[in-house]
């Protein structure tokens, strides 16, 4: 077995064969955006080094980038303590959002109360 199949298998995979990708800028740690990948869409982002993913609306594998331009480009992948999410480190051309926008996550704040750390 490969190297790239032995961490593709090494992914707690959920019931419908996705787990979520959480999408970083590498070097400012800005967060990017939410995806879901299968092993398919894994396997061609560690063997391209370009992000792919499994889009669950169009049922089909999507890079990033293709019809916007915007890529991203794979400087890191990490599975998490348990094995079912990966953080997926990228180097991001233009928008990350489909809305344009730089980062998914600059919309709506949600205005947490602040916790006590006691």
């Amino acid at each position: 077995m490969s190297d790239i199949e032995t961490r593709v298998q090494s992914v707690a995979w959920n019931a419908d064969g996705l787990a979520p990708v959480i999408v970083q800028q590498w070097d400012t740690r800005e967060v990017l955006m939410l995806a879901w990948t299968d092993a398919e869409a894994l396997r061609r982002t560690l063997t391209t080094g370009r992000a792919t993913y499994w889009s669950r609306s169009r049922g089909e594998y999507w890079r990033k980038g293709d019809t916007s331009g915007h890529i991203q480009v794979v400087k890191g992948a990490r599975l998490d303590c348990d094995a079912d999410a990966i953080l997926l480190l990228v180097d991001q051309t233009g928008p990350a959002c489909h809305t344009g926008t730089r980062t998914c996550f600059d919309t709506v704040d949600l205005e947490p109360a602040s916790g006590d750390a006691a």
